[in-house]
């Protein structure tokens, strides 16, 4: 089975082919360059240097949401236009969820966190169990929300575990997770603590294995919550 994924939900794009358990090529970039920039190119250099044609692919993977509302959408639009010009399945993979299995296998609660701006975060809360294959599940402890930090962080605290935390919020959200996590806690580290499609492709290949799989005409992004654009428009339309 080879699955071609993409990451476009934060500032790191990131693009994979995986086949059978094995990465065969990666492409990750954190820069300002807008994914529409960037995302294109970088899959066509993973198509060109391990020279594989598009009609081999069995799915297209795609981080879902939440996230930037512009990068959901040029990764939905990329993966949406591969889906109906292959007749591909798209698998959406809940982007915390996706962040989370970078640390596949560990023994703590796997905080992602996202800045979501105004002091909110999207995050979720997610641990790993061994299976009886030699392998580990990752069970969601939390679903995917968008919440105040010091509401998750509470939530950590509740777990009565360790801790770790990911993702492009942590520096934003640093001082007030030393100041109300009272769990044992500790941070990713550098090759892990960002978006990477090798990971969204393993864990879209759990999805497809169990049928979790949508049409190109059927997918669209998750957003969990209105764009600043829409806010700002309801917010002048109770003004007037």
């Amino acid at each position: 089975m080879k699955i071609l994924a993409i990451d476009s939900s934060g500032q790191t794009a990131s693009v994979a082919l995986w086949e059978n358990d094995l990465t065969l090529a990666e492409f990750s970039i954190h820069a300002k360059k807008t994914h529409s920039q960037t995302l294109l190119p970088m899959l066509e250099a993973v198509r060109e240097k391990t020279e594989f044609h598009m009609e081999e692919i069995d799915a297209v993977a795609v981080t879902s949401g939440p996230g930037s509302f512009t990068g959901l959408r040029i990764g939905s639009a990329t993966a949406k236009g591969f889906g109906f010009a292959l007749d591909k399945p798209i698998i959406p993979v809940p982007t915390l969820a996706g962040l989370a299995y970078n640390l596949y296998g560990t023994d703590k609660i796997v905080c992602p966190l996202m800045d979501a701006r105004r002091n909110q975060t999207y995050t979720g809360l997610y641990g790993f169990s061994e299976n009886n294959t030699g392998g580990y599940d990752m069970s969601v402890i939390r679903k995917q929300c968008a919440v105040p930090v010091a509401e998750i962080l509470e939530a950590c605290n509740k777990t009565g575990r360790s801790v770790m935390f990911l993702g492009d919020g942590v520096p934003v959200f640093r001082e007030q997770i030393k100041d109300l996590v009272r769990v044992p806690y500790t941070f990713a580290p550098a090759h892990m603590n960002r978006q990477r499609a090798a990971a969204v492709a393993a864990l879209a290949a759990k999805y497809y294995e169990q049928g979790k799989m949508k049409t190109a005409a059927e997918y669209t992004p998750e957003y969990l919550r209105l764009s600043q654009a829409e806010r700002e428009r309801i917010e002048k339309g109770g003004q007037s």
